[in-house]
């Protein structure tokens, strides 16, 4: 029964713990904060929006070009599997300016490190007042095209 106990408990750590890392990235994305995504995000971590991905180098930039706004989202429904796991977290983006909304989710793959449980991989798929979803035209928001 002990072991069953401390498996339990570990279970609970983890959910928790990923569960304020998703929450972490919210807030960041929201306030904009430019340096603390290795809080977050593995060193080789990678975002993929409107199907073009990023990896950490190109967050300050991203994040630049991106809308002011406020997101709120679920906490993640999470399948662990030992040192890793992936998620799903619904969200609602409310533009700053015009209160538009953006509805979606992200798709993860997360990574217990020395330093905790990071996002690996995390990608956006859109919800579409047209009716489907999908994840987003192609296109990279900081090239030149």
């Amino acid at each position: 029964m002990g072991d069953e106990m401390a498996d339990d408990a570990q279970r609970i750590t983890d959910l928790v713990d990923i569960h304020a890392l998703c929450a972490r990235y919210m807030s960041y994305a929201s306030q904009f904060v430019q340096d603390q995504w290795l809080d977050v995000f593995t060193p080789d971590g990678e975002y993929n929006a409107f199907g073009t991905p990023y990896t950490l180098e190109r967050f300050p930039a991203l994040l630049a070009a991106a809308p002011r706004g406020q997101f709120i989202g679920n906490m993640p429904v999470v399948e662990l599997d030992g040192d890793s796991a992936t998620g799903v977290q619904h969200f609602v983006f409310i533009d700053q300016h015009t209160h538009a909304m953006r509805l979606g989710w992200y798709r993860d793959e997360y990574c217990r490190t020395s330093d905790g449980w990071r996002i690996y991989r995390r990608s956006t798929t859109f919800m579409r007042k047209k009716g489907g979803f999908d994840s987003g035209e192609p296109h990279d928001p900081l090239g030149d095209g």
